[in-house]
């Protein structure tokens, strides 16, 4: 079965809607670009609702305010693991799922695979218990397309602290960072069917154009 008749396959699974997740290491600009996205595909004339992880909804955003304080250093990985997938079941159940059956195309800025690459690939947890918590709170609902804004760690927060953005997850060590950034490669190169990568360290505009043509070729809009 050929690339993007297996893509029509998922979005029938999740009715008439399409799902894409932007993910990436800090600094990478994914969020600028769900923004630059969003707005392309509602000029087509296309149905789009632009959401964020941890967050999304009321529950969700407390939850992210939880999770991201800089004063709760002291949160143990299991409890930052189930506290993600709290937020992310909410969110699914709220927000994702009814706006797909609605027709909608849904852009989310972080979805599972960020959890993989902070939790299983930074933190160390084991990918099994990962992958039997994503099932529970997901349902095994994965986007049709992510798109992977891959970029140098070290580039990437600078980038942040230059807008003074800093959260729990950023004040981690250089070397949690790498982890991640190299888990983020391991799970695209693992399903290249569905994401894909860019590299974020071209010009905004040149990303963005790179974007628009992902997401036309991929899923056919």
């Amino acid at each position: 079965m050929r690339e993007n008749q297996k893509s029509k396959v998922r979005s029938q699974e999740l009715k008439k809607g399409i799902f894409i997740s932007f993910e990436g290491i800090e600094g990478t600009g994914k969020t600028t670009q769900a923004k630059l996205l969003s707005e392309h595909l509602t000029k087509k004339g296309y149905k789009v609702i632009l959401t964020h992880e941890p967050g999304g909804t009321v529950i969700g955003n407390r939850i992210r305010e939880i999770l991201l304080h800089v004063d709760h250093r002291e949160m143990s990985y299991m409890t930052e693991l189930l506290l993600y997938n709290a937020a992310r079941a909410q969110h699914l159940s709220e927000k994702i799922i009814p706006a797909l059956n609605e027709g909608y195309i849904v852009i989310t800025d972080r979805f599972t695979d960020s959890t993989t690459a902070y939790q299983g690939y930074g933190r160390g947890i084991d990918m099994q218990l990962i992958m039997s918590i994503d099932s529970i709170a997901t349902g095994g609902i994965k986007p049709h397309l992510t798109v992977l804004f891959d970029l140098d760690v070290e580039i990437g927060l600078k980038r942040n602290k230059g807008i003074n953005k800093v959260d729990r997850l950023e004040l981690e060590d250089i070397e949690f960072h790498k982890k991640v950034r190299e888990g983020y490669l391991k799970i695209a190169e693992a399903e290249s069917e569905r994401i894909k990568v860019i590299d974020a360290s071209l010009p905004l505009e040149i990303v963005a154009q790179k974007v628009e043509e992902i997401v036309k070729w991929r899923l056919e809009i």
